[in-house]
C-alpha cells in the first residue's frame, strides 16, 4: 500500500510573471506577409517613363520575316495542321490558299520512338514538321565524330531546301531524342501540288528575290562599298522603317480598399492601421504586377519572346549546355537570367555532378548563383507546371536591358493624381465615407513591359526541375 505524502503550500514571496505582464507594455511587430518576395525584377529593370499610357516600338521594316512555329494538333496516333498554320514556313509563306490547303492534306504522319532515326545523312531530304515531342541533328565532323547541330522541338521543322531543289540530300543524321509525332510531306506530293496550283511558281520567285533583298535578320539590306580604289560608283541605299509598329499599353493593377473609421480612429498606436492596410495590399499589387510583367499573354516577356529566341531542353533538366546555347542568342550584353527558385537549383544540381559549380556574386545585399558572369536571379512568378515527373516543368530567361542597348525596358507613368510618395504610376485616392462610417481608397498601380528587339531576350523552355543524382 502506497503512502500519501502532503506537500504544504509555499507561500508566494513575489508577484507572477503572468500578473506582471497585465501591467507590461507588449512590443508589436508590423503583420508579417508570407507571399511577400524581394520582387527582383522590378528592381533590376530600367524604367521607362510613358507620357500617355502607350509605347510605340519602332523598327526596321522586315520584308522577310523569320520563321514561325507551327501549331499541329495531335490526337493519338493523328496529327494535322490548319492550312493558315503553314504561313509560318518561309518557303509557304507567299502561297495562295489553295496551295496551303493542299500541302496540309497531303502531310502524312510518323511516330518514332526516342532512339529512333528519323533521316539519315546523304539520303534524299523531307520536308518535316515536329508536331509532338524532340528530335536532335547530328552531324560529323572533319574527324568523323558526332557534332549536334540542332535540336527542334514541337512547332519546328527542317527540310526546306529539300522543296527548292530536287535530289537534296539530308546534310545530317536526324533523330528522335523523346517518342515524336512528325508530320512530312515529300518531294512528290510537292511536286504535285506546284505543277497544279496556280501562282505557286510566281510566289516562290517573289519569296526568292525577297530573301536576297533581305540580310540575316529578314531587314532590307543596306547597300554599302568599301575597299574599292578608283572612281567605282557609290551604292545608294535608304532604310525603311515598319509600316504598322507595334504599340504596348500600360496593364493596370486595382482594387479597392477599406476601412472602417472606428478602426484607425481608436486602434492607431503603436502602429498607423490605415497604413498598414496600405502597405500590405501594396504589396499584394506588386506582387501582381511582376506576374504580369513576365506572363500577360500579350505584353508579359514570355508571350514576347520571337520564335527564333526560344530553345528547348535538350535532356530535361537544366545543364550548362542549354544555359551556354541560351548565351549564344542573347550574346549582346546579357545582364541577367530570370528563373524559379527550383530551376536555379535544379541547375546547380547538374552544375555538381559535372564538377563546375558556379560561383556566387552579391547584389542588393544577397549571394546570387551565377552562369558565365551572368547572374540567376530568382522569381516565383514564373510557371511551374506539371511535368512527366513530380517535380514540373518551368522556363529560364535571358535578357539585355535598356532603351539605350535596345533591350528590355519597364514602362510606367509617373505624375499621376494622388501618387504615393516613393512609388511612381501607384496612385491612392480616397473615395469617401459610407453610411456605415467605412472609409473607401482606390489603389492603381500602371505598368508594363518592352522588348526593343526580339534578340534582347531569350527563353529556355521545357525545363525539367525535379531530376537528381546519387553520390557515392
Amino acid at each position: 500500500m502506497t503512502e500519501t505524502v502532503t506537500v504544504p503550500p509555499v507561500e508566494q514571496q513575489s508577484i507572477s510573471t503572468d500578473a506582471a505582464r497585465l501591467l507590461a507594455t507588449t512590443t508589436k511587430s508590423v503583420p508579417q506577409n508570407v507571399g511577400n518576395s524581394p520582387r527582383w525584377l522590378l528592381s533590376l529593370l530600367p524604367w521607362m517613363a510613358l507620357d500617355a499610357g502607350t509605347f510605340r516600338v519602332n523598327r526596321r521594316k522586315v520584308i522577310a520575316p523569320p520563321p514561325r512555329r507551327v501549331h499541329a494538333t495531335v490526337s493519338g496516333a493523328s496529327a494535322t495542321v490548319d492550312p493558315a498554320q503553314l504561313k509560318a514556313v518561309p518557303i509557304f509563306r507567299g502561297l495562295p490558299d489553295d496551295a496551303l490547303a493542299a500541302i496540309a492534306s497531303r502531310l502524312t504522319v510518323e511516330q518514332h520512338a526516342a532512339g529512333d532515326t528519323v533521316q539519315q545523312e546523304g539520303a534524299p531530304s523531307r520536308f518535316v514538321i515536329v508536331a509532338d515531342g524532340k528530335v536532335e541533328a547530328v552531324g560529323s565532323d572533319p574527324h568523323g565524330l558526332d557534332i549536334r547541330l540542332a535540336l527542334l522541338g514541337a512547332g519546328t521543322y527542317i527540310g526546306q531546301e529539300a522543296l527548292v531543289r530536287s535530289d537534296t540530300p539530308s546534310a545530317a543524321t536526324v533523330r528522335a531524342s523523346t517518342p515524336t509525332t512528325l508530320l512530312v510531306l515529300t518531294r512528290e506530293s510537292w511536286d504535285a501540288i506546284a505543277s497544279n496550283g496556280v501562282g505557286v511558281a510566281d510566289a516562290m520567285a517573289e519569296m526568292a528575290m525577297v530573301t536576297d533583298m533581305a540580310n540575316q535578320f529578314g531587314e532590307r539590306e543596306i547597300e554599302l562599298q568599301s575597299g574599292h580604289e578608283g572612281e567605282v560608283e557609290i551604292p545608294d541605299t535608304f532604310v525603311d522603317y515598319e509600316d504598322d509598329p507595334r504599340e504596348i499599353g500600360l496593364n493596370i493593377v486595382q482594387t479597392v480598399l477599406r476601412v472602417h473609421t472606428r478602426v484607425t480612429d481608436l486602434y492607431n498606436s503603436p502602429h498607423d492601421q490605415l497604413n498598414q492596410q496600405l502597405r500590405l495590399t501594396v504589396e499584394a499589387m506588386k506582387e501582381r504586377q511582376e506576374w504580369d510583367l513576365i506572363n500577360h499573354p500579350e505584353t508579359g516577356l514570355i508571350g514576347q519572346t520571337a520564335p527564333s529566341m526560344r530553345l528547348k531542353a535538350r535532356r530535361g533538366a537544366p545543364t550548362p549546355d542549354d544555359m551556354d546555347e541560351l548565351l549564344t542568342l542573347v550574346w549582346k550584353q546579357p545582364a541577367f537570367f530570370l528563373a524559379h527558385p527550383r530551376a536555379i537549383a535544379a541547375f546547380g544540381r547538374e552544375c555538381t555532378r559535372r564538377g563546375v559549380p558556379p560561383p556566387t556574386v552579391q547584389m542588393f545585399g544577397s549571394p546570387f548563383l551565377t552562369w558565365r558572369g551572368v547572374p540567376l536571379v530568382p522569381s516565383d512568378k514564373i510557371g511551374l507546371r506539371a511535368g512527366s515527373n513530380s517535380g514540373g516543368r518551368t522556363s529560364i530567361l535571358l535578357m539585355r536591358v535598356g532603351a539605350e542597348r535596345q533591350g528590355v525596358v519597364g514602362l510606367h507613368q509617373p505624375g499621376l493624381q494622388d501618387e504615393m510618395p516613393g512609388s511612381p504610376s501607384l496612385s491612392v485616392r480616397f473615395m469617401g465615407i459610407n453610411q456605415t462610417a467605412v472609409s473607401s481608397y482606390l489603389l492603381t498601380l500602371y505598368s508594363s513591359v518592352a522588348v526593343m528587339t526580339d534578340d534582347a531576350l531569350g527563353v529556355l523552355e521545357d525545363v525539367e526541375v525535379g531530376r537528381y543524382h546519387e553520390y557515392e
